[in-house]
């Protein structure tokens, strides 16, 4: 299936279901990557074999074809295929229903659906505590 029309133009089926707006790139099944990939703000899909280190400004969807084996950098992920490493998330990571991870997880906020797979460490930021003005102090 091509993304393109004869002459040359996306077709807006297929990007819209990615959320044609914030994607920056996706890399679909049959292209395998290895080495350093650096992707800046918005969203990336991977749905392919990814062997190396991956730091993402934005979001990252590993898709469900999608492999990694490397450490991740990320803002957020999805995560509905395979990831073999360890994955640090500044806001947030998702383990859909078929997704593995294996290796240390280090973010704030942590969802795993029904059916999603975790074997390693999770390391969550203690929240620092609100502060409270002292009654009848004056700042």
């Amino acid at each position: 299936m091509s993304l393109f029309d004869k002459k040359g133009e996306r077709k807006r089926e297929r990007i819209e279901l990615l959320g044609d707006d914030n994607v920056v790139g996706f890399l679909e099944p049959g292209v395998e990557v290895e080495g350093k990939l650096k992707v800046p703000a918005g969203m990336f899909r991977l749905n392919c074999h990814v062997k190396g280190e991956i730091h993402c400004e934005g979001m990252l969807v590993v898709a469900e074809q999608g492999e990694v084996e490397g450490d991740i950098h990320t803002r957020q992920i999805s995560v509905a295929g395979k990831v073999k490493g360890n994955i640090h998330a500044n806001e947030s990571l998702e383990i859909k229903k078929a997704g593995v991870v294996l290796g240390g997880i280090y973010t704030p906020k942590l969802f795993v659906e029904p059916g999603g797979y975790f074997d390693g460490q999770c390391h969550m930021p203690t929240p620092e505590p609100e502060k409270h003005p002292t009654p009848g102090k004056q700042y």
